[in-house]
């Protein structure tokens, strides 16, 4: 097996007197797309912050690429991270959210362009150059000049992937990105995912309770309940012939919902 590129070593996050993850593990290979499952409040976004810094842990290890993502070396010990070394650490790392978060006074091109420039001291027009491109894969290259007012919902998530994408992370968050959305405009986003999957060797982790959408993209699944991993496997494992009790009683309410596994 190569050398996980995320290497999760018996965390523990927990907000005031409740505990949220309970010393967990697990490890990524570079390339694999995960797929995290499970009831709302079982800690699968609290990951995801957690990855991107915008939540801290309160013990345990996280590795980025053979990096300590909250440590740093200092002398033959570890201390604390310093703003430095996490922002350093962020720019391996991209993330989409639920809620778009574009800029409502800047227009598609210049959202995707603005982070590039700032964060990176990218030219403006390599910038712009590489903007159009990402807009394309994602089908809004023809919206390049509209204010994110003008979009739906559909295509305010793509701009958002174009965005994360233009800094060229190594690993690619997804946080139910299709949970704001109205049922006829998910399948854009999801497709968009989808040929992101298969076109880039890109590292991915997809936190979802589209479980269809789950089962086709990912290469491993995570079930999670109460901040613990219940079961994981490969997806046809998962949802065809899972082995632990809670997992079945999750994918019969799932399924009786009316989704698709």
């Amino acid at each position: 097996m190569s050398t996980p590129i995320i290497d999760v070593d018996r965390i523990s996050k927990r907000f005031g007197s409740h505990t949220v993850l309970d010393e967990l593990s697990f490890q990524v290979r570079p390339s694999e797309k995960l797929a995290l499952i499970g009831p709302s409040g079982s800690g699968k976004t609290t990951i995801l912050r957690i990855l991107m810094t915008l939540e801290t842990i309160n013990g345990g290890h996280i590795r980025i690429d053979g990096d300590q993502l909250f440590h740093m070396k200092r002398g033959d010990g570890l201390v604390p991270a310093d703003e430095r070394h996490l922002h350093g650490m962020r720019t391996k790392i991209g993330m989409v959210f639920q809620l778009f978060n574009l800029f409502p006074h800047k227009c598609v091109l210049d959202n995707v362009t603005l982070a590039p420039i700032l964060t990176q001291g990218m030219r403006k027009d390599a910038a712009q150059k590489r903007a159009m491109e990402l807009l394309d894969m994602v089908g809004m290259a023809d919206k390049a000049k509209a204010m994110p007012a003008q979009l739906s919902g559909g295509q305010k998530q793509r701009v958002a992937i174009a965005r994360a994408l233009a800094l060229q992370p190594k690993i690619m968050l997804f946080d139910e990105v299709t949970s704001a959305l109205d049922p006829e405009l998910v399948e854009e986003v999801l497709n968009v995912m989808k040929k992101l999957a298969a076109e880039t060797d890109m590292t991915m982790l997809l936190v979802t309770h589209e479980m269809g959408f789950a089962h086709d993209f990912a290469d491993r699944i995570l079930f999670f309940d109460r901040g613990k991993i219940v079961e994981e496997g490969p997806p046809d494992q998962i949802f065809k012939t899972p082995s632990h009790e809670r997992t079945k009683t999750f994918l019969r309410k799932i399924i009786a919902a009316g989704h698709r596994v």
